[in-house]
């Protein structure tokens, strides 16, 4: 049963992945140098090249927060009493890498249900299209499985943007109309309604609020604010991606890493774990962090 304390449980779990996001787009964030004959101070740049993270910060906690309302419909749906599927489906074996990932895949022992899930109606005119057809492509293969005991539910978590609301509907209606199955379009709690839960969906905002009054108001983007924590989500890394932050000298010449590596701590206990490693690529990882710690933070 989903109370608050799992569902903050549920949210914390993937929004605390977004430093490890951050590391890995770092090298492609297109960040501005300050140029010897730029009218623009140095000053300005950084609280520019500062917005940059902090933007992509707030992009990450929102895919983050899409992946952590899956897990929760995933939850309130068990509670529900429906049993939930397996949502990565191959259809071919004869080609393993081809797959379809369902949002939601679940029964109720006589009719099957899937939904594909956004966490708002925003797309432009590309990715709109690019959205039915996904649906149509996991309906086409679960009505080969299901048939006709098959339903299908375009849904949207936030109900007060609608944008592409009748293109969806007049797309839904042609395909419901091939296929015979019901199909529906859902915003909000109108998805708690469909499955007459919608003290449920009260229940949620209630969360919603309270979860979002204990944040603070700006992400943190220096690491070194809580080390430990930073270490635990970040030493896992793949060594490409760190080859890569430790090996871009602009990015700490600039005082990018500075920004967020403030006095060294993090990189004090990555130095440490990574020098433990008997695997060469460690070794050399470890080296890269020594210097950057000579270099940046000697006293």
């Amino acid at each position: 049963m989903i109370d608050y304390n799992k569902f903050v449980n549920i949210l914390n779990k993937h929004l605390r992945k977004t430093k490890s996001d951050l590391l890995k787009k770092l090298p492609e964030i297109d960040f501005i140098f300050p140029r010897v004959y730029s009218t623009t101070s140095y000053k300005a740049v950084k609280l520019q090249n500062h917005n940059k993270i902090l933007q992509h910060l707030f992009q990450s906690h929102e895919i983050r927060f899409g992946d952590a309302m899956e897990e929760l419909i995933s939850e309130f749906l068990k509670d529900w009493g429906f049993k939930v599927l397996p949502k990565i489906i191959i259809p071919d074996l004869t080609n393993p890498r081809k797959k379809l990932d369902i949002d939601q895949y679940f029964t109720d022992g006589e009719r099957y249900y899937f939904i594909e899930q956004k966490v708002r109606d925003d797309h432009d005119s590309t990715k709109k299209r690019g959205q039915i057809s996904n649906f149509e492509t996991k309906l086409e293969y679960l009505y080969r499985k299901h048939g006709q005991n098959l339903v299908g539910i375009m849904y949207f978590i936030d109900p007060d943007l609608v944008k592409n609301k009748n293109y969806y509907i007049e797309e839904l209606d042609k395909m419901a109309d091939t296929y015979g199955v019901d199909l529906h379009l859902l915003y909000g709690e109108e998805l708690f309604e469909f499955f007459s839960k919608l003290n449920i969906w009260n229940d949620l905002l209630s969360w919603l609020t309270q979860w979002k009054d204990s944040l603070p108001e700006l992400p943190e983007i220096d690491f070194d604010n809580d080390p430990r924590d930073s270490f635990n989500e970040i030493k896992d890394l793949e060594i490409r991606f760190w080859r890569k932050i430790l090996g871009n000298e602009k990015l700490w010449e600039e005082g990018i890493m500075l920004a967020i590596f403030r006095n060294g701590e993090t990189l004090k206990m990555l130095f440490d774990f990574f020098s433990r490693k008997p695997e060469r690529a460690y070794r050399k990882l470890a080296e890269m962090i020594k210097q950057k710690l000579g270099v940046y933070y000697e006293d």
